[in-house]
């Protein structure tokens, strides 16, 4: 199976703090992989590398085959991404949101405009077209920022969190929609703070003061820590961190 994400001794520095200390791990084609770790760990300082928008201060990683020091840019063009704030545009409608992702993303006008169409049937969303994103549940503008982060089909999309405030039966759907970008060989990765969502992982890592302290499947990490749960697992690993948030 192909690897989209390679990363060996990576590193960032912020003065005499170090946010990210020496990780190694590779991620492959169509996996969902978690990136777990409590506030302050340095998760979001290694996503914000390995989506190109911060250069590290040693090691090396690629990303969608593309060097996270020098390429960039054609990073940046190969993966989505979504966050669970400032995903989408609340003060534009929900068609307009798509057409300009669509448009950022480079798609041409007639792709983007039978892409449109396919999105909104598959999310039940035809009603919904004229109506302003701020005016949509949580939920439905979660499920609405993934299908948009993946509407150019990217290699790779990022989840920062993606479910938060969401309920549990949206969560479901959610993980629903996660798992069949996977089945269609987007690789999915993804941090959360619900670590029933790390049961559905094919991978988990988790970071400790900056370093990844635990990495395998959720089912071996459980084995391996005497756990019942990967919350178990995370509480264990989570007390031994040693600097604050």
């Amino acid at each position: 199976m192909d690897k989209v994400i390679e990363v060996e001794g990576l590193t960032k520095r912020f003065g005499n703090f170090t946010a990210v200390d020496r990780i190694s791990f590779d991620v492959k084609r169509g996996e969902i992989f978690g990136f777990l770790g409590a506030n302050g760990a340095g998760k979001t300082t290694a996503i914000h590398m390995l989506c190109g928008l911060s250069k590290p201060t040693e090691g090396r990683g690629s990303v969608a085959g593309f060097d996270i020091t020098r390429e960039n840019e054609m990073i940046k063009q190969n993966i989505g991404y979504m966050s669970q704030k400032f995903s989408l545009y609340e003060d534009l409608r929900v068609w307009e949101n798509i057409r300009l992702f669509g448009g950022i993303y480079g798609l041409a006008d007639k792709v983007i405009a039978k892409k449109t169409e396919e999105l909104l049937e598959r999310l039940n969303f035809k009603s919904e077209r004229n109506t302003m994103v701020k005016a949509l549940p949580l939920g439905w503008k979660q499920k609405l920022a993934f299908s948009i982060a993946i509407f150019h089909e990217p290699e790779i999309v990022f989840l920062d969190e993606p479910t938060g405030g969401v309920d549990p039966a949206m969560r479901r759907q959610f993980w629903e929609m996660i798992y069949d970008a996977a089945e269609r060989g987007i690789t999915v990765f993804v941090t959360t703070h619900y670590m029933e969502e790390a049961e559905y992982c094919h991978r988990v890592s988790i970071m400790v003061d900056g370093r990844i302290d635990a990495l395998d499947s959720p089912r071996n990490l459980r084995e391996a820590y005497g756990a019942k749960s990967m919350d178990e697992v995370f509480q264990q690993l989570a007390r031994k961190a040693q600097r604050a948030d």
